[in-house]
Order: C-alpha cells, then sequence, then structure tokens
C-alpha cells in the first residue's frame, strides 16, 4: 500500500554521487513497499553531489508516485538525514543507506506489530544478528570507536553507526531540530539527544552485508568521529540539546 498523505512509514535516503547506487535502490525497495499493508512514503536527499544524483532521483518520482525528493547544497550525511527525517510525514521513520547493506525486507523488524519503540536502531552486534564478508581489521576499528562511544556518551549500546535506525515521529520532531552535526557523528549525536529526552533505545538484530564501495575514510572519519564525541559531551553541557 502506498501514501504520501499519511504514511505508517517514512524510508528516508541520503545520497551524495550516488548516480549508480540509487536506481538499483530504488527498484528493490519501492516494489517492496507495494506489498506491503501499510502505506508508506519514500523520501531520498541528496547533497552536495557532482554527478545526476539530484536528476536521476527526480526522474524516478514520475516512476514512483510516493517518492518525495529535496536537495540540500552542503554536503555532509548528517545534514541529509536531518533534513529527510524533518519533511518526512510518517509514524515512523526509518534511516536507510543507498547501499541496502541491510535488505529492506528487515525494515518491518522496526515498526508495528513486530516492535513500537520510540527508537530502533538496527545493530549488528545484538543476540542474532549476523554479519557478513567484512574483514577483520573494519570490524576491529569499528569496536574500538563504539568502545569509546559507549564510554563518553551512550553507556550500553553496542552499535550506534549502522545505517538503518528507526524513529517514531514525535520523537524525530522533537529531536532532529536539535541536531547540530552535519557529518558522520550525526547518529551518535541524535541518540543521546533521544536518550537525555528520556526515550527509550531499542537494538534491533539485523542481517548486515559489507559492501566494499563503502564512502566511509576509515581511518579519517574515525578519527574525526571520536573528537566529536567530546563536542556531543560539550554541547549538553552548554545546554545546546535542553535539559
Amino acid at each position: 500500500m502506498i501514501s504520501l498523505k499519511n504514511p505508517l512509514l517514512s524510508i528516508v535516503i541520503p545520497v551524495h554521487n550516488e548516480e549508480n547506487r540509487l536506481p538499483e535502490a530504488l527498484e528493490k525497495i519501492a516494489p517492496f513497499l507495494m506489498t506491503q499493508s501499510y502505506p508508506s512514503e519514500i523520501i531520498v536527499v541528496e547533497n552536495g553531489s557532482e554527478d545526476r544524483t539530484f536528476e536521476l532521483a527526480q526522474e524516478y518520482t514520475r516512476k514512483i508516485s510516493f517518492l518525495r525528493v529535496f536537495q540540500e547544497d552542503a554536503r555532509g550525511k548528517g545534514l541529509a538525514v536531518k533534513r529527510g527525517m524533518i519533511e518526512a510525514r510518517g509514524d515512523y521513520r526509518f534511516i536507510c543507506d543507498v547501499d541496502l547493506s541491510m535488505p529492506i525486507e528487515e525494515v518491518n523488524k522496526f515498526i508495528p506489530p513486530a516492535l513500537d519503540a520510540p527508537v530502533a536502531i538496527g545493530s549488528r552486534e545484538a543476540e542474532g544478528a549476523v554479519r557478513y564478508n567484512e574483514p577483520q581489521y573494519r570490524h576491529l576499528i569499528g569496536r574500538v570507536f563504539n568502545n569509546m562511544v559507549r564510554f563518553l556518551t551512550l553507556p550500553g549500546l553496542q552499535d550506534t553507526q549502522c545505517g538503518f535506525k528507526c524513529f517514531r515521529a514525535d520523537v524525530a520532531d522533537e529531536v532532529f531540530p536539535l541536531q547540530t552535526m552535519g557529518g558522520m557523528s550525526f547518529d551518535v549525536e541524535v541518540l543521546f539527544i533521544a536518550r537525555r529526552k528520556g526515550y527509550r533505545i531499542v537494538e534491533v538484530p539485523i542481517n548486515w552485508y559489507f559492501n566494499a564501495d563503502s564512502r566511509v575514510k576509515l581511518i579519517d572519519d574515525s578519527i574525526s568521529m571520536a573528537l566529536d564525541l567530546f563536542t556531543i559531551r560539550r554541547n549538553a553541557r552548554n545546554g545546546l540539546y535542553g535539559l
């Protein structure tokens, strides 16, 4: 079932220079949603691309009636996600990486009737999760960063950086306007704000497939994100997140 007016689910896809992967993602997501019993929409937010990503996304609005496309000029995944989550109309708003390293069929794990949580995050570490084809060194670096996240900002969460997360509408409306980070650390920041506001965060075990075409610069991004953890703590002390 599809709907632009009162969707249960909004799928938000941030994209940058994704003219090759976006069509494949939309060709998988749209047919899946059309077979579901709940109303839904797809939101693509392009930011700072130097290829035809935005034009391609616009072309797909003629094929997919429940697709909406937005553009953010400045580059930054966090900026694109923030725009998409604010523009979304769904009762549940799901952040979805364009590489679909988590098969789209697993989105039903995050919404009623399977789960009704303020915030649900895809986890590659929760019991029952399975990682496929990930190099050991990438897993190790990820665990080092997660240890820092748990120590400095989000105790107890095993996987904050998986790109698949679901926010109930009321939570998204409260959390994302307070987001300050435009880069890769936005995940930790919005989860930190949500927990600070008293919302429960549930980790959902998923099947996750490593994609060798990942845009993450492992060393540089890890260092930058680690520094951002201290910025989040400073922002909280300075009252940027309320309370």
